[in-house]
């Protein structure tokens, strides 16, 4: 039996997908004049500002309610300045800082570059608890591990985003910190004891009236032992809705992810998730294109027919997307960029037992006030343990950078620059750099790297170094022969033991980048 015109166009009234490129394809033009709810861009479809203000302007020459959505988080996850990498450090380097102000400063800053730029969604911030350092894909992206810290800067990032006039969507409900699975891959398992914390910041972010939620596509036993969360109706309906009171847009996480797909394909994960309570498909990955956006609509419609959707529910979802909308339409015109409250440039008065906390000297203060709020917070976030009593810092000769490069989790985009030696042979030339990646850090080739840089002071960056074990090895090896080389963590670290000097930036952020080449050259 042929599907209603109707239904096919209630269907597509909760569809986000994707696409290629820097302008909108013919058929996506079509459908959004069809009432296509929204899309999603990702760094394949960004150029640069002025080329996405054109692009969002063209969506919304077709359907001026359309919802644009993006994740731009900052920090590693980043859309809008893939090409550079990000102006602004992520969500863990401001839980060190825990300025709450701070944090709210840079999400309203980002949420003006989005409005201008013609995004009316971010699906940011993430609200995960990162309780497990092991953890495949949250790390960085989270604003630590305590739920309360959490918690406040969550609510701080949602008020930031929606000050700007646009919508803010906490992500992973019910939350994907406590996990050691990448859901891009497989189904993360909840543990039952982690669920009450890890709920703590998603209850914050309602009580600040957060526009939407992202689900994770992650098993929670204690609720629901069989179906992930984005199919679950025990977690959607039954936590997220009633217990918790959430009344905005529901929006999955991407639905081509094998965690939910896997099983009942993307057109089946589909339907499951708005019948379970979702109000929103987001379509994400290289599936970005018409055919399986027509047949994601076409499921979610025979679902409606064969009565595993009822169209009650179809057409509730449909109205909360609407809603939100509306909302963006109404929130006015972005503001211009803003200075840099000097009360936020500088660090607090005393640092944690055994570390130095990096200050901006007099002058580099008032530069900063007048610069980026993003480079400013990742001054500040940046942490120093000293363990030799020789004068390694500030180095005394441009240095050999050897920067270890392990492999990211599909939320990164694996183009995005990142690293020390570019800024820091802006700030002292002569400086060398050699990067690498896994199965190239070989003995030979580190002991080269020893003698290439005889005489010279040597700074190695890893990231994630505890969960990498060729870069602890390769560490390991250049520590030996070179006890006063000093080590940049730009990932989540672990030990600060290592090297004369280590140096934790919380982030891989380009600014984080520029903040410790700052403390290489004494010039922070």
């Amino acid at each position: 039996m042929p599907l209603s015109g109707d239904l096919l166009h209630l269907a597509d009234a909760v569809l986000f997908p994707g696409f290629t490129g820097h302008t909108p394809p013919d058929w996506l033009r079509r459908r959004l004049g069809d009432g296509l709810a929204g899309v999603v861009l990702f760094s394949r479809n960004i150029a640069d500002p002025a080329q996405v203000a054109r692009l969002t302007a063209a969506l919304r020459a077709e359907n001026p309610s359309v919802l644009i959505g993006t994740d731009e988080e900052s920090g590693e996850v980043t859309r809008l300045e893939v090409a550079t990498g990000s102006s602004r450090p992520g969500g863990y380097a401001l839980g060190v800082v825990d300025d709450v102000a701070l944090t709210e400063s840079l999400a309203r800053d980002l949420g003006g570059e989005l409005a201008r730029a013609g995004v009316t969604i971010d699906f940011a911030p993430s609200a995960d608890v990162n309780s497990n350092p092991d953890n495949p894909v949250i790390g960085l992206r989270a604003f630590g591990a305590d739920p309360a810290l959490v918690s406040r800067h969550t609510r701080a990032f949602v008020r930031g985003l929606q000050s700007a006039g646009v919508a803010a969507c906490v992500k992973h409900f019910p939350g994907h910190g406590d996990t050691s699975v990448d859901s891009h891959h497989g189904v993360p398992v909840m543990a039952e004891q982690g669920i009450r914390e890890a709920l703590v910041p998603f209850r914050a972010a309602i009580e600040e009236g957060v526009k939407a939620v992202m689900t994770g596509h992650l098993l929670v036993p204690s609720y629901d032992a069989e179906r992930p969360a984005t199919l679950s109706p025990k977690v959607l309906t039954g936590l997220l809705r009633e217990e918790l009171g959430f009344d905005g847009m529901i929006i999955t996480d991407g639905i081509e992810m094998a965690a939910v797909s896997e099983v009942y394909g993307i057109g089946g994960a589909s339907a499951r998730a708005i019948a379970a309570g979702a109000d929103a498909i987001c379509v994400g990955g290289e599936h970005a294109d018409e055919a399986t956006a027509a047949g994601i609509r076409d499921a979610i419609a025979t679902a409606v027919t064969e009565g595993l959707l009822p169209e009650e529910r179809l057409a509730d979802a449909a109205r909360r997307v609407r809603e939100l909308a509306t909302w963006t339409v109404s929130s006015g015109s972005p503001a211009p960029p803003a200075p840099v409250p000097p009360a936020l440039v500088a660090g607090p008065a005393t640092a944690p037992a055994g570390l130095d906390l990096m200050r901006t000297s007099a002058a580099g203060a008032g530069a900063a006030a007048n610069g980026h709020i993003g480079l400013v917070a990742a001054r500040r976030a940046v942490r120093v343990t000293r363990r030799s009593t020789a004068p390694v810092l500030p180095l005394a000769a441009p240095p050999h950078v050897v920067e270890l490069t392990p492999q990211m989790n599909l939320a990164i985009d694996r183009n995005t620059p990142w690293g020390v030696g570019e800024p820091l042979t802006r700030l002292l030339p002569g400086t060398t750099t050699t990067r690498l990646a896994a199965g190239e850090a070989t003995g030979a080739v580190l002991e080269r790297l020893i003698s290439r840089a005889t005489g010279r002071p040597m700074v190695v960056v890893v990231r994630d170094v505890h969960r990498y074990a060729w870069q602890s090895e390769a560490l390991r090896h250049l520590l030996s022969a070179r006890p006063d080389a000093v080590v940049v963590e730009m990932g989540l670290p672990a030990r600060s033991d290592l090297g004369a000097v280590h140096i934790a930036t919380y982030g891989a952020a380009r600014v984080c980048g520029q903040a410790a080449a700052e403390v290489l050259t004494g010039s922070l």
